[in-house]
């Protein structure tokens, strides 16, 4: 009983939110989502220091901007790593402080290639990548101002240069974390959502009381098959350095993708329908009070 008074609360607490936005900016668009991700391909392989990357970075702080949000790049040079965060915040209120983010690099080798002649080629980061950029632009076009949480957008640097000479794993999220005043009350990480074929697990190193949040919301939109409620994996992501630090925080992500760290992780290979499940379901999470 408990349980439907909440979902009917949550129903007209949404309805309340969207009747009183534009029309134009009450539905996240999965085809919207899709065009983004084929402008981040559009540039290359967004790999750190390279062209792709550099206008991978305008075109996102462009796109926020065209969107009402303000945002700014957070450096710091690890090693011999220049990490590029940017940090979008829009209208900030007294509600509860969320990230939602995902990382905008791609992997300098594909390395997981079952042909050795791509192996030594960038990954293109349609899925790795891509994915995950494009609902986060996508949230700051069609959120409402009027919600009650107080959201940050997040694009990490560096997250995905393991195994490779003068890098590491998640170096930009670690580096936020460090230059992070505060404690959010929740982190949500979007990482490699596109997959056509979508099946997105509960995430061993993940809040499970967020996770149950999540996935609660997206059965209520008809997504059950594609989150599931069981654990599978427990993956090194930037969830991680937010985790270690004893703040709230999920994975979101479909690791059961046969493309990763290949050359052949590419547009055909992700749909608008898989980020539209992704990107509705944080959306409706955003909304509630």
């Amino acid at each position: 009983m408990k349980n439907s008074i909440f979902k009917l609360l949550f129903i007209f607490s949404s309805l309340l939110i969207l009747t009183s936005c534009k029309a134009e900016n009450i539905e996240f668009d999965g085809q919207s989502a899709l065009q983004f991700a084929q402008n981040q391909m559009d540039f290359g392989p967004r790999v750190p220091g390279s062209q792709a990357h550099a206008d991978t970075i305008d075109w996102i702080q462009t796109k926020l901007e065209e969107f009402g949000w303000e945002s700014e790049i957070q450096t710091e040079t690890l090693s011999v790593t220049k990490i590029q965060n940017i940090v979008a915040k829009r209208d900030p209120n007294n509600g509860p402080w969320v990230i939602i983010a995902a990382h905008y690099d791609s992997r300098f080798f594909s390395d997981q290639d079952s042909n050795a002649n791509f192996q030594q080629i960038p990954v293109p980061g349609a899925n790795d990548g891509a994915s995950g950029v494009s609902v986060l632009l996508e949230l700051a076009r069609v959120l409402p101002k009027e919600i009650q949480k107080n959201v940050w957008l997040v694009f990490f640097d560096a997250e995905d240069q393991g195994r490779i000479e003068n890098w590491d794993w998640i170096l930009g999220s670690q580096s936020f974390v460090n230059q992070l005043s505060g404690k959010p009350n929740a982190v949500i990480i979007l990482d490699m959502i596109g997959d056509k074929d979508l099946n997105i697990y509960y995430e061993k190193n993940s809040d499970k009381t967020l996770q149950e949040e999540i996935w609660s919301i997206a059965k209520d939109l008809g997504y059950e098959d594609s989150f599931i409620p069981e654990f599978k994996f427990a993956i090194l992501d930037d969830h991680i350095p937010f985790v270690n630090k004893g703040i709230v925080a999920i994975d979101i992500i479909d690791f059961d993708y046969p493309y990763w760290h290949t050359s052949q992780d590419t547009m055909d290979k992700i749909s608008g329908e898989s980020l539209e499940k992704v990107g509705k379901t944080i959306y409706h999470w955003l909304l509630l009070p």
